[in-house]
């Protein structure tokens, strides 16, 4: 078995040197497919702008982030998976042979293990959201004849999942790149994504949830995470072995950050569903949820992604771990918390007091 995922894992390093020899050109472009795949700009771009334009698109955004997202902590916890820009210095691999020269980015140096890729996997969970998505909205919106229809809904399918596999090639091939992921990885991350989303493309409770199913959510999620980790450490497992190789190996110390370690993102996606849950159930979004103008939208849109993208500038401090975790939670529990009632609130708010002015 070692030596199978040695020779997969020996393919890989080799793609990613391939890569790097051949298309170095492409560097920058592969960055930005690697920061744009990021869960956070499904946070602070995507969710703001759907919730306001299909509030249960922008619920489902966030289950699946969050719920895939704590899945692939889960998975990495259990696989073990290495990474290429450590695996390939200590390899016994390549004891007969020359290790290959692996360039390394300031996205690289992730801390957590690599399998499967958390990258690829929310890219597929949220991009296939949204195409689906989309097509349950144009489809059962179409008041053509039917053949008309039929290639309308033939042609929208054919532009929205070829959309959907180039983003997935692209996010796939910036993580190889990278060094970050093996191809192996990569492609498990896709499918994983994918089963996800389908899931809670079947799931229709989430709609309705109540505060208190947040809650206990929230709480099972987290106590599961903790309690498997605490009780793997007392049998002498200790499931952050990775952070030790990541700060052993990194070129660069500085990229080494504390928001990719394993608990940064459970905290994370844990703080934005149970943020969810208190902005859903807002007396401030019950008052302002039936206003739906475009005027409204459209101001509720832009105020979020612009106050978001100041409140995202917010980095809380590393030099205490505790706080750090119990800040980013209270950070990402902000961001849909204020996207759902607060902004909303103050938006028709203004709206009410141009609407008296103008008597």
């Amino acid at each position: 078995m070692n030596a199978i995922m040695d020779a997969l894992q020996g393919f890989g390093v080799s793609t990613t040197h391939y890569l790097q020899t051949n298309y170095a050109d492409a560097q920058g472009l592969f960055l930005w497919v690697s920061w744009a795949a990021d869960l956070r700009n499904t946070f602070f771009i995507f969710f703001p702008l759907w919730f306001h334009l299909r509030s249960s698109v922008g619920v489902k955004l966030i289950w699946v982030a969050v719920i895939g997202d704590w899945l692939n902590l889960v998975f990495k916890w259990i696989l073990f998976g290495e990474r290429p820009y450590w695996w390939v210095h200590e390899a016994s691999y390549y004891a007969n042979s020359v290790r290959p020269n692996i360039e390394q980015y300031p996205m690289t140096c992730e801390t957590g293990p690599g399998s499967p890729s958390g990258h690829c996997m929310g890219a597929a969970g949220v991009y296939y959201t949204l195409v689906t998505s989309i097509l349950a909205i144009m489809t059962t919106k179409k008041k053509y004849t039917p053949k008309k229809s039929s290639n309308k809904d033939w042609y929208l399918k054919a532009v929205l999942w070829t959309l959907f596999w180039g983003v997935q090639v692209n996010v796939c091939l910036s993580r190889v790149f990278i060094a970050a992921h093996f191809p192996h990885q990569v492609v498990c991350g896709v499918i994983t994504g994918i089963i996800v989303a389908e899931a809670f493309n079947r799931t229709k409770w989430i709609y309705g949830a109540s505060m208190k199913n947040y809650f206990y959510i929230t709480l099972f999620l987290t106590s599961f995470a903790v309690g498997f980790y605490v009780l793997l450490r007392l049998v002498g497992v200790d499931l952050l072995w990775t952070l030790e190789k990541a700060q052993k190996w990194c070129v660069n110390p500085e990229w080494v950050h504390l928001d990719s370690t394993p608990f940064a993102s459970l905290l994370r996606n844990m703080g934005t569903l149970f943020g969810l849950g208190l902005g859903l159930h807002s007396p401030l979004y019950t008052e302002t949820k039936k206003s739906s103008s475009t005027l409204v939208k459209a101001g509720c849109i832009i105020s979020s992604l612009l106050l978001l993208h100041l409140f995202d500038s917010f980095k809380p401090p590393t030099h205490t771990v505790a706080l750090y975790y119990l800040l980013s939670f209270c950070k990402s529990a902000t961001v849909p918390l204020v996207t759902v009632s607060i902004i909303p609130y103050c938006v028709n708010t203004a709206l009410g007091l141009n609407n008296k002015k103008g008597l």
